[in-house]
Order: structure tokens, then C-alpha cells, then sequence
């Protein structure tokens, strides 16, 4: 199957220079033409859809298509509203919790690429009456400071309604395994499904490799791009909680650091998730015992990835999921294990290449006579 070397701290580099590119979703064009020049030289094929998902080919048997997804989009707000004193008010986009807001630094993006500090303000505790200091404000009540005095400052440095903030946190590393920054969801699982696709040798299936735009607002770009390959098999890489923390019972972890990549079994509630194909939960655990790689099994209550988008496409796509565990997920300082991350390429890489035409066709749809 080839060689699995692969350089850690070039791994890491790939990963800061990912997180350290703002792009919320539906703003996801510098990550965009960051995608484009890491997988130039190794694809076949390359293109920019409509919607802005970026789609790489690698060619291989011509007979199946396989789509491997990561989204670039992150979790940020739009500024709503520009005060006259100055301050920006601001809404959600994706999942963002208040509870991960109060008093961060952010980044604001205007519309013609400036970039500027700023900090998310609320009265000081000195200030608060006492039933506030124990309430979580709401989004409403939270406003960025970005220097300014008036809203004719804000207006001089371009700053408009519709502009973006994400938070400002470089990643840096815990420790000798972990790592720490925004982002992670999903620019940790970006770096893994390029660094495969990079490294894929030899596979039976054409490879597209789907870099997709707003998944934290309704896995979006994975309905369009889906629809457009219609891939006889598919996985997503995404990240997925890690609940091994203090007064957490074991039972609620979901996953744990340094365990290995998780290979999902279901995730979501009802109709809002995947439970996924059994055939590709079956190979991606053969695949992982056969290359030594760890791993662990994933079935996560709440929240979904791309996946459950692409395999409702047509008349169904077989899909699975590789998950890289992550502790504080939707805040600015998201923690993962180094090691997971890289054996998750090795497990994405493993699986693409073992994937034959009678495997393939083992899962489509047949006839009963």
C-alpha cells in the first residue's frame, strides 16, 4: 500500500497555516486558495464549483468515484450592527455558545481583506449586579470593541455590517502531543484529508477530494459537491468530542485523547444525523487492524457531520466518517492529540487504497430476482 512516513512538525505547520487563515462559513475564500496551492501538484484535475467547495481529482481505476470531504468553514459572527460610540453588536454564525465569547480577542475582516484586532466586551464583574456574575450573557448583550470612539472611526477603517469575526488564537502546543487553537473544526480534518489525498500512491477509484464550504450552517457545500461527483462511496473527516474530562463520567466521553482516530457508528438525533454503513464501519476497522493503527468507536448523541448530506445524495451513498478526537470544540482553544491526527492519515490513506471494484460494487444497489 506504499509508504505511511509522515513528518510530524511539517504535519503541524500544515495545521497552523489552516487554522491561521479566516474563514467562517460562507467567507471561506483565503482558505479557499489556500487548499487550491496545497493540492495543486497532486491533483489531476481541479475546480471551484458555484457554491466555492474545491474539487481535486486523482485519478485511478476510472470504473468508481470516491469522495473524501473535509469542510473549511469555522464557527464566527457577522458584525449586525455598528454602535455610535463604536462597539460592533453581532450574530452567530454556525454554532457559536456564548459561554466560549465573554471577553475573548477576535479578529474582524472587512469586506477588501483588512484584518483587525478587537475584543468581546461585557461590564466587569466590579459593575455587574450579583444574579448577572452567575448568568451566561446572551449574544445580545455582547458587543467587540475594536478601538474605535465613533461610528465614523468604524466607518474609516471599513469595517461594515456583514463583516466577519472569527476568535484570535494561533495554535500552539501543549505539552509534547496536544495542540491547542480555533478552528480545529474542521481545518484539523482539512490538514488530514490533504495530507491523504497527497500521499495516496495507488487506488482503484478516482479520488475527488472535496474541500466543502458551509457545514457549520447546514452542510451545505457537501449537498452541492455530492450531487455534482455522484460518488459511489465516500467519507468525511471531521472532528468529534472528546469528554475526558474532570466530572465527566466515563460513559459520557464519547471519545478519548490519544486513543487513536474514532471511527463513527452514528451520530446526531433522529433524522438530524447518520448511522452509518455497516460494510464501511467493517472495512475502515479491518484496514485499521491490518496497518496496526488505533482506533476507536464513535456513536456521539448530538451534532453530524457532511456525511449525513452526501449519503442522502441520489439514491443513497455508502458513506462513513474518521473522527479526530477534540476536547472544547466551538471555542477558542480546542485541544487535540498530535498522534490521532496523523493516524487518521494513515487510516484514510489505508482505507482509499484498499478499496477494489468488487468491493465497490459489493455496495450498490441490486437487483433481486
Amino acid at each position: 500500500m506504499g509508504g505511511y512516513d509522515i513528518d510530524r512538525n511539517e504535519f503541524i505547520e500544515l495545521v497552523k497555516r489552516l487554522c491561521g487563515v479566516v474563514g467562517p462559513s460562507g467567507r471561506e475564500h483565503d482558505v479557499r486558495g489556500l487548499v487550491i496551492d496545497l493540492v495543486r501538484d497532486y491533483a489531476d484535475g481541479l475546480w471551484v464549483d458555484s457554491l466555492g467547495n474545491v474539487i481535486a481529482l486523482k485519478r485511478g481505476g476510472g470504473a468508481h468515484r470516491f469522495l473524501l470531504a473535509a469542510h473549511m468553514d469555522e464557527i464566527g459572527l457577522f458584525v449586525s450592527f455598528i454602535e455610535d460610540s463604536g462597539f460592533l453588536r453581532v450574530q452567530p454564525i454556525g454554532g457559536v455558545g456564548e459561554r466560549a465569547l465573554v471577553f475573548q480577542r477576535v479578529l474582524v475582516k472587512t469586506r477588501d481583506g483588512r484584518v483587525y484586532r478587537g475584543v468581546i466586551g461585557l461590564k466587569p464583574p466590579h459593575a455587574a449586579k450579583p444574579e448577572e456574575l452567575r448568568q451566561v450573557p446572551e449574544i445580545k448583550d455582547l458587543f467587540v470593541d475594536v478601538g474605535a470612539r465613533s461610528r465614523d472611526e468604524v466607518k474609516a477603517m471599513g469595517i461594515e455590517v456583514g463583516d466577519v469575526i472569527v476568535f484570535d488564537r494561533d495554535v500552539a502546543l501543549l505539552g509534547s502531543d496536544r495542540i491547542t487553537g480555533r478552528g480545529f473544526d474542521d481545518r484539523l480534518g482539512l490538514a488530514v484529508a490533504i495530507k491523504a489525498f497527497q500521499m495516496i500512491e495507488k487506488s482503484e477509484a478516482d479520488v475527488y477530494l472535496v474541500a466543502t464550504v458551509q457545514e457549520e450552517v447546514g452542510l451545505k457545500g457537501a449537498r452541492t459537491t455530492a450531487f455534482f461527483i455522484d460518488p459511489h462511496i465516500a467519507l468525511a473527516i471531521d472532528t468529534t468530542v472528546a469528554n475526558d474530562l474532570p466530572g465527566t463520567p466515563q460513559s459520557e466521553w464519547v471519545t478519548t485523547l490519544g486513543k487513536g482516530p474514532a471511527i463513527k457508528i452514528a451520530d446526531g438525533r433522529g433524522s438530524s444525523g447518520i448511522i452509518v454503513h455497516k460494510e464501511i464501519v467493517d472495512k475502515l476497522i479491518e484496514v485499521a487492524n491490518k496497518l496496526g493503527i488505533p482506533y476507536q468507536l464513535e456513536v456521539l448523541p448530538g451534532g453530524t457531520t457532511d456525511a449525513s448530506a452526501i449519503q442522502l445524495n441520489r439514491e443513497g451513498v455508502p458513506t462513513g466518517v474518521v473522527s479526530i478526537p477534540t476536547r472544547y470544540l466551538h471555542s477558542p482553544v480546542e485541544v487535540a492529540d498530535i498522534n490521532d491526527a496523523i493516524n487518521a492519515i494513515k487510516l484514510v490513506k489505508g482505507f482509499t487504497e484498499a478499496l477494489t471494484p468488487e468491493y465497490i460494487e459489493g455496495l450498490k444497489k441490486r437487483k433481486i430476482k
